[in-house]
């Protein structure tokens, strides 16, 4: 546990962090801002991602984990969207897979909104444009 926690750390230090490491930052921004209004506790994550022995990974798609879908969801309406889901990515490089593009149009025909986030930043930045837009009433 120390190990990752460090490894988390010493990355979200560098000058283009992980994935994981700017997810991380992101939930912990949204988790103390849950503190103040309790709509933030609305966000979760998806944990379809990541390496995992092929015992985990076979359990896993039994159970019905699928490939491309979002990294984040956040269960509110707004603006005529049944709800936000982010992909988050490096804020330098990564991109959206063949599956990833094919979660976004199933979402966006379903009535969600999908976003793909470059880093914690842009995903706060997308959080706040959502519940916050005047338009999105």
């Amino acid at each position: 546990m120390k190990n990752t926690l460090e490894n988390t750390l010493k990355n979200t230090l560098s000058k283009n962090p992980y994935e994981h490491s700017e997810q991380v930052r992101f939930v912990n921004w949204v988790k103390k801002q849950s503190l103040i209004d309790p709509i933030y506790e609305m966000l979760f994550a998806i944990p379809n991602g990541g390496k995992r022995s092929l015992r985990v990974g076979a359990d896993l798609k039994l159970e019905g984990v699928k490939p491309g879908v979002p990294d984040l969801m956040f269960a509110v309406p707004k603006g005529g969207y049944h709800g936000l889901f982010i992909e988050m990515k490096r804020v330098k490089g990564g991109y959206l897979s063949k599956e990833q593009k094919e979660w976004r149009e199933r979402l966006l025909r379903q009535g969600y909104e999908f976003k793909m986030a470059r880093g914690c930043d842009t995903a706060i930045k997308i959080l706040k444009e959502y519940l916050y837009d005047k338009e999105k009433k």
